[in-house]
């Protein structure tokens, strides 16, 4: 994978965990704050989410959005890089391997508002801003997470790409390996999880575990980069029995379709 790729060609690699539940931030759905967001008006030049969602890949795009939650900084060749979470009122937004000083990435707190200049890219189904310069101006918003469980397996769920949401009452089913067998775990019973998409990685990689709802399956990630295997979310995961009905919370990323990195995961209520 692309990302994956370039992570490891770095000389140094520091994770942020946002959300994550042991980093001092928050993620329910009631928490999040709305204030100034609602009369937000974009600077002159800006684009609304709207004019950005039908701008043409390759294209320059400007935009101003809110820091959600970090993923990593890492870097190359002396050149810092991030990648970002950000969201506005309208839409969201995924900043990839942004150039940025560490000393700007620790300032980057959830709510931060950006003003961000690149270029509107695609990869494997997943819209991002590559090649991109920011600016930190005044503003703070933290979105709510919004419900998209109904949109599972309708069209109209790409439209919430990138966004801060929530999946409810989900079951989580069997993890199998690429050929479609059930992985067992070293005591017989049905393994509920596998590190790396095809179980072929280790304590510390991404967590990859299938969730279903309506009599569909889909195949859900903890992104070790966005939420490592400190965090309260990682912990939940690995301890997840099949038939677990679950609440999970994350931002709505894709990857030859859904495929939302998860922050949060409790008992369904």
């Amino acid at each position: 994978m692309k990302k994956m790729t370039a992570l490891f060609l770095s000389l140094a690699l520091v994770f942020a965990c946002v959300g994550c539940g042991n980093s001092g931030q928050t993620s329910g759905s009631g928490e999040g704050s709305n204030a100034g967001v609602e009369n937000d008006v974009k600077s002159e030049g800006v684009m609304t989410y709207e004019e950005y969602a039908a701008a043409a890949l390759e294209s320059e795009v400007v935009i101003e959005a809110y820091v959600q939650a970090k993923q990593s900084w890492w870097e190359k060749e002396g050149q810092g890089l991030c990648t970002v979470y950000t969201q506005d009122k309208d839409g969201a937004y995924f900043l990839y391997d942004m150039p940025c000083s560490k000393e700007d990435y620790d300032k980057l707190v959830p709510g931060t508002k950006l003003k961000v200049t690149g270029y509107k890219a695609e990869w494997s189904g997943e819209v991002e801003i590559i090649d991109a310069t920011f600016e930190i101006i005044e503003g703070s918003y933290i979105a709510q997470a919004e419900d998209v469980t109904a949109l599972l397996g309708q069209e109209d769920l790409i439209k919430k790409q990138n966004k801060f949401v929530s999946f409810k009452g989900m079951t989580v089913e069997a993890a199998k390996d690429p050929d479609g067998n059930v992985i067992t775990d070293e005591n017989g019973n049905e393994a509920a999880f596998l590190y790396n998409w095809d179980g072929s990685g280790q304590d510390g990689d991404d967590l990859y575990f299938n969730v279903s709802v309506n009599g569909a399956t889909y195949s859900f990630l903890v992104e070790s980069y966005l939420c490592d295997n400190t965090t309260d979310v990682y912990a939940a995961v690995k301890n997840l029995k099949v038939g677990d009905k679950i609440d999970m919370e994350g931002f709505l990323y894709w990857y030859n379709g859904v495929n939302p990195h998860i922050i949060s995961v409790k008992a369904a209520n």
